[in-house]
């Protein structure tokens, strides 16, 4: 049934399957944490990081960017923030001995889940052209490589340099300038890839592409919405803040596809009642909406507030733009089509309408579920419309929450990670470093594959992350990484990508969150961007995995004097040994962070300043809040056909896979799974335990094949299925991407369901 693995790497597609769970968290995480934290790290070494995880002396955690209270537990971490910390300060090394007995082409054959459990990286790793094997290489001579190739490219544009969102300010900052200095906005980032439809949309319509609230106003709450969003899975500290919200009197409503253990109940893990009692219930109602049903669910709800006159009209007249024809187009929703749209009942509407009327504040949160659609701006336009009616911005206990992922994806933003740099950024620049960087756009990450297949980037260079496995249409970005001349990966641990190379390719390893920076002027730190705009500290404490490492600011900073000798007028060798001077150039480029050094050495750091938030003052065209009234979009899918939406096991992070098990879905031992309504399975013919292909159709006739997925019937909409990402990514065309966001809509793919291929049956 299954296809046979490399030895000692664990089959994925043959699962044992059980009735998935009602509630998150509770003893099972400790259990796993525990189990998972002392595999990796050792008892002592284990608790000794654990401990300093998230503390205002500690570092942030690599997981996710759910921000920290002032008051802080002494376990200050989820289940799965302890298994990205245990990963990254792993006691397992890979090193040259290593790569000498694995070469490319068996690390190719090769898992995620392997290749992430092997451990760190020690050492700068070559791989030469037409050679199957890296060979360690001095860190002289990787620069000396680097800047070779990109000094004879025809143009500085046929470089790319990607940057994941665990990069902190200071080396997202150096990274941004280096690449400007060079002579190209090509930086597209992990951004484009999940929240950038939130920032287009947020900055036409509020002018500030960030949500606007912070921690309190969750606790401040009367209504939270958690729209396309597992927090039990993806942020799960963000059940500690529901939890009290619930408990402050918020009522809490989940619209997904899929009813969510951490969204249903939650056992918080610090609490006695948490580890022996039932928990808290989270959501007082959960609405099953059909996927890219959700435009049209907040623009059903707005027809309601507007034909009741239950909205805020002193706010609407003196703060917003747009109204009238956004009311026009709010009173002629069509019900039938709504309906149609959200698979949801006219008395599921009602339930939430009453829940709005009865709010005082609300606050809408979300994550990919409504980022990752053709129609994902339009629907996120339709979010903040919504909440405009009430006045739901700019107050207490209100506002719009975009929950992002990586721990740092926002401030790279921040820091001037954008292919599409505003002209005041590069004014700044300019005044600051005295060179005049480039004005034309850049790629962000979708044109960037599309110029790596056709041959005009031949260079790549990413800091962090796993790109491979992260973009879409799999096969098309291996091959366009293929085509490239060098890649270059800054890494901690091994991924898919460092097997999919160019002609040439690097692994730089570097330190990792956990570990300290000892730079010639003393100990470093550096600071990160949480979720809601607070900038704070993070301190490693761990010695080094390896005496080779050096830090992403000492990687960027080297590479530039490679690169430009001495023709550059930036202090390149400063900014290595001083991060304080990397701060303060900083505080005078990028707006909000004047005296950096001195507020984040504050405890808790400080928040960026936002002026929809802070003095209900939009930046926008108009000056003002922004109604939208675009036509009401959602998937069509043909008869016979199924809408699959990518997502991530309980067991990952992103492309980075913990284990084999989605403990609250009930998916233990493996990977290959497609989630399927028992009635869509039944008109397939699939029984559960079954095998079937997946293959995606699209309007150009082409069709691409995900094979051998073990059917699980679950309770998911009719006509929408599930299964878990990078694995199902191959069914993504490139070209399948949001209007004006360009980014990847994984979570409305037409797919069909076909007889296994051989090997599976």
């Amino acid at each position: 049934m299954a296809k046979k693995a490399p030895a000692g790497d664990p089959v994925q597609d043959a699962p044992q399957v059980t009735a998935p769970k009602h509630a998150a968290a509770g003893l099972p995480a400790v259990a796993q944490t525990v189990k998972v934290a002392g595999a990796q790290m050792g008892a002592r070494r284990a608790t000794l990081t654990l401990l300093k995880v998230n503390q205002k002396n500690g570092f942030d955690c690599p997981g996710c960017a759910w921000p920290e209270g002032d008051h802080r537990h002494t376990f200050e971490f989820c289940e799965n923030g302890a298994k990205a910390v245990a990963e990254e300060a792993t006691l397992r090394r890979v090193t040259p001995d290593f790569f000498a007995a694995h070469p490319v082409s068996d690390l190719a054959r090769r898992s995620g889940y392997w290749l992430g459990q092997q451990g760190r990286i020690t050492q700068p790793m070559y791989l030469a052209d037409g050679a199957d094997s890296y060979e360690e290489v001095p860190w002289e001579r990787a620069f000396s490589i680097i800047a070779d190739e990109l000094t004879a490219l025809d143009s500085p544009d046929e470089a790319v340099f990607y940057t994941s969102g665990r990069t902190s300010n200071e080396a997202a900052f150096l990274f941004q300038l280096f690449a400007r200095e060079f002579g190209t906005n090509n930086l597209p980032d992990c951004s484009n890839m999940c929240h950038e439809s939130s920032g287009s949309a947020l900055t036409e319509t509020l002018g500030v592409g960030k949500g606007s609230v912070l921690l309190e106003d969750l606790y401040r709450a009367d209504l939270i919405i958690v729209a396309g969003q597992n927090p039990g899975t993806n942020h799960p500290r963000m059940l500690s803040a529901l939890e009290k919200a619930k408990r402050g009197g918020a009522r809490i409503v989940s619209v997904n596809p899929l009813a969510e253990a951490g969204t249903e109940r939650f056992r918080n893990p610090q609490k006695a009642s948490g580890l022996v009692g039932g928990g808290t219930a989270l959501s007082d109602l959960h609405l099953p909406i059909r996927l890219g049903g959700d435009q049209a669910l907040f623009r059903a709800l707005g027809r309601l507030l507007i034909e009741a006159d239950a909205v805020d009209h002193d706010f609407i007249a003196e703060h917003t733009h747009g109204f009238a024809e956004y009311e026009a187009a709010a009173r002629a929703t069509d019900w039938d089509e709504t309906l149609a749209a959200t698979g949801l009942t006219r008395e599921d509407i009602d339930a939430l309408y009453r829940m709005v009327t009865g709010a005082e504040s609300v606050v809408v949160c979300w994550a990919m579920g409504l980022t990752q659609h053709k129609h994902a701006v339009a629907t996120i336009r339709e979010v903040v419309n919504f909440l405009l009616l009430g006045g739901n911005v700019g107050r207490p206990g209100a506002g719009v929450c975009p929950v992002r992922g990586h721990s740092n994806v926002q401030g790279d933003r921040t820091m001037g990670i954008f292919e599409r740099p505003p002209a005041p950024f590069l004014d700044a620049l300019r005044d600051e470093f005295g060179f005049e960087p480039p004005r034309e756009h850049g790629l962000d990450v979708v044109r960037a594959i599309r110029a790596l297949r056709d041959g005009s980037a031949k260079v790549f260079f990413a800091m962090g992350g796993n790109f491979v496995s992260a973009s879409p249409d799999t096969d098309v970005t291996e091959a366009a990484m293929r085509r490239a001349r060098l890649t270059v990966h800054v890494s901690t641990k091994l991924n898919r990508s460092h097997t999919v190379t160019g002609a040439r390719a690097l692994i730089l390893p570097v330190l990792g969150r956990t570990e300290r920076d000892r730079q010639s002027s003393g100990e470093q730190f550096v600071t990160v961007e949480d979720s809601m705009g607070m900038v704070h500290a993070s301190h490693g404490s761990l010695p080094p995995a390896s005496s080779h490492l050096l830090s992403e600011p000492a990687v960027v900073s080297r590479l530039a004097r490679a690169v430009f000798g001495d023709g550059s007028r930036v202090p390149w060798a400063d900014f290595e040994h001083d991060y304080d001077l990397i701060r303060d150039r900083i505080a005078r480029v990028v707006p909000g962070f004047t005296d950096f050094n001195a507020r984040v050495r504050r405890p808790g750091g400080f928040a960026l300043p936002h002026g929809p938030r802070d003095s209900r003052t939009f930046p926008t065209a108009t000056g003002k809040a922004n109604f939208t009234a675009a036509p009401v979009e959602y998937p069509r899918v043909p008869e016979g056909r199924l809408l699959l939406q990518t997502l991530r096991s309980h067991d990952q992070y992103n492309t980075t896979i913990y284990g084999l098990d989605d403990r609250y879905r009930g998916i233990r031992g493996g990977r290959r799974v497609v989630l399927l309504h028992p009635d869509d399975a039944a008109a397939h013919g699939l029984a559960d335990g079954a095998y079937t292909d997946l293959v995606s159709e699209w309007t150009d006739g082409t069709e691409r094949r995900a094979e051998g997925f073990r059917v699980v019937h679950y309770p998911t909409p009719r006509g929408c299925a599930a299964a878990y990402y990078p694995e199902t990514n191959v069914l993504v065309p490139l070209d399948h991407t949001a209007d004006t966001s360009n980014t990847p809509a994984s979570k409305s793919v037409v797919i069909r369901l076909e007889q296994p291929t051989p090997a599976h049956v």
